[in-house]
């Protein structure tokens, strides 16, 4: 099934008025992506070194509100609000030396999600994404970071792509969009998700939202998920969860067991997956729970056609 869009939508940001200010992509240009520190001609936005002397952008808002996200994967690794509590969770066991993917925050699935015919969940969380530019919204820091194929993403998955994921900041919330362009002469297909990671308290944390969504439930066999169907209003944690939601809706509320909801909303990631590791990850299982945007039907795209998905993560009223 191909969904064919290139309109961004942002949720409950209809009161602004969307004046992008574009930023010359070469001033972020850094040799051999290995860079001390700079500053983006947007405000709010400057380039930085991160964990392992990977480059990363840094988005402050006026408000207090405050992420960063890694080149390296065009992973979101901390989202704070203005509090100064960040929402997202890295686990203790991520390494930042390129040599696996960032284990934590929003981490990108594609051209796969889950195990199949290439890496798991693709190679666009193993690869350097570039800054394409910077943008302010109403005084909300914005950044569109681009991924190209490549000999690495061509020795696994041999067609051409453009990859366009924005983000902005603003006070209490985070809003992205991913846009996938075939590039190529012949179509291809995909799936694709945000493995988000939330910050939780796994005995009190609890997701509303998903009753009456068709389930594919991993536990207690990976390989062999049990359909059902969801009855439960709350969903909760009780021990290892790693369940997919299809056709889930486009709006969902975590309580992380915290004192924090976070409302999660969508436009075109069509599932939802839920998974906590419990005790394969003795040493963080209880920090987080892992409330994730998906496409787990294959989106098929012709040569200059495009896909878009947005995420709208945010708290409070």
């Amino acid at each position: 099934m191909a969904m064919v869009s290139m309109q961004f939508s942002l949720p409950n940001l209809n009161s602004q008025s969307l004046k992008w200010r574009r930023v010359n992509r070469n001033s972020f240009r850094c040799p051999s992506m290995a860079i001390a520190s700079g500053n983006a001609s947007t405000s709010g936005v400057r380039v930085t070194e991160g964990e392992g002397n990977l480059p990363k952008v840094v988005l402050s808002s006026p408000n207090g509100s405050e992420a960063e996200i890694y080149l390296y994967g065009g992973c979101i690794t901390s989202w704070k609000v203005p509090s100064g509590k960040d929402l997202l969770f890295v686990r203790p066991d991520a390494v930042f030396n390129k040599k696996k993917p960032i284990s934590g925050g929003l981490p990108h699935c594609f051209p796969q999600f889950g195990p199949g015919q290439i890496q798991q969940h693709g190679f666009a969380r193993n690869m350097d994404w570039s800054i394409l530019d910077s943008k302010d919204v109403d005084g909300n820091p914005a950044v569109t970071l681009e991924l190209k194929d490549g000999p690495y993403s061509r020795a696994m998955w041999d067609f051409g792509f453009q990859a366009l994921y924005k983000v902005i900041l603003n006070s209490k919330s985070i809003t992205t969009e991913l846009i996938i362009t075939n590039t190529d002469n012949k179509p291809f297909s995909f799936s694709s998700a945000l493995h988000s990671y939330f910050r939780a308290s796994v005995t009190g944390a609890s997701v509303r939202g998903l009753k009456g969504c068709k389930t594919l439930n991993k536990d207690p066999d990976p390989t062999n998920p049990l359909e059902g169907k969801e009855e439960r209003d709350v969903v909760t944690f009780p021990g290892f969860v790693d369940c997919v939601y299809l056709g889930a809706p486009d709006e969902v509320h975590l309580d992380n067991g915290l004192g924090d909801v976070i409302t999660i909303r969508n436009t075109n990631w069509s599932d939802a997956v839920l998974w906590n590791p419990y005790l394969q990850m003795e040493a963080c299982y209880k920090d987080f729970v892992c409330v994730e945007n998906a496409k787990i039907g294959n989106v098929q795209l012709e040569p200059e056609q495009s896909w878009t998905a947005t995420q709208h993560i945010s708290i409070g009223p």
